[in-house]
């Protein structure tokens, strides 16, 4: 079976706008377009994608739909919509139109306000998805999923997925609080978990396969077979290792696992997910 990513970028670079990527980062200050994934995508095996927003802008949405309109591997969009405004159902209801707009993402991880899921303007608009099938990427730090589980505990029935599972500071190698951290947000059925963004959390340059494996480990347990799924976060991974690698770490943990339990992290899963 043909894999799916399930979670990368595009941007044409703007060092204003994408001025997350500083000068450590500095191989991806440039251009990532679907002509430059579409080889990587078709030389490791990968049917297809699902592309996120990285800016919180609705003028991203519009250069994603416009390239997944050209691109038949852009399998859907994590677009982003500004939750808490007043006309809300409006525009949720202006992107039920597009098929490959699948769900919404809000940039958690670097808001001030660390609980601002819990805002009932915020929550007010994540109520309005469900109503049109979107889905919800939750990208936070560790340090914010405390506040998770009383998230999604208001909506039951929303389907949500943590990012990059949730960041851990797998750098430092302490993995105690974290840990606990994605046990309790797993305890609720309509979480689901992508194994992604790892690389970055880790160090840069020396990271090493085992490093992952306490992480891996820890998120199967919690989210079971059925609730996870792999994204590459290109071209963010390009700062710590290219994309065989990132895909490698995966592909090398679930290797002895039934080939019916690989189909559903690298493809299966997401495609439930998102609907694609």
């Amino acid at each position: 079976m043909k894999k799916i990513d399930a979670h990368q970028h595009f941007w044409k670079f703007d060092p204003l706008r994408d001025s997350w990527i500083n000068e450590d980062m500095k191989v991806i200050q440039r251009d990532f377009l679907p002509s430059d994934l579409e080889p990587l995508l078709q030389k490791n095996n990968f049917a297809g994608s699902v592309v996120v927003q990285s800016d919180q802008s609705e003028e991203e949405n519009a250069f994603h739909l416009t390239n997944a309109e050209m691109f038949d591997f852009i399998k859907g969009i994590v677009g982003w919509v500004d939750l808490q405004a007043p006309n809300i159902k409006d525009r949720l209801e202006y992107y039920s139109q597009f098929k490959k707009m699948k769900g919404f993402r809000h940039v958690l991880q670097s808001e001030p306000q660390r609980d601002l899921m819990l805002k009932p303007a915020f929550m007010n608009g994540i109520g309005s998805l469900k109503q049109y099938n979107f889905t919800y990427d939750i990208l936070i730090f560790e340090n914010q999923l405390q506040y998770v589980p009383s998230f999604v505990a208001a909506f039951p029935g929303q389907a949500f997925v943590i990012d990059h599972i949730a960041k851990p500071l797998i750098k430092g190698g302490d993995i105690s609080d974290w840990k606990a951290g994605i046990a309790a947000v797993a305890q609720f059925e309509n979480v689901h978990c992508k194994i992604s963004g790892m690389v970055t959390e880790a160090g840069w340059n020396d990271w090493k396969k085992e490093d992952f494996k306490p992480y891996l480990d820890a998120v199967l347990e919690a989210f079971g077979i059925n609730r996870i799924m792999f994204g590459s976060d290109w071209p963010v991974c390009l700062v710590a290792g290219n994309y065989e690698e990132v895909a490698g770490i995966v592909e090398d943990y679930f290797s002895s696992f039934s080939q019916e339990e690989q189909d559903k992290v690298f493809a299966l899963n997401a495609t439930r997910f998102y609907n694609l």
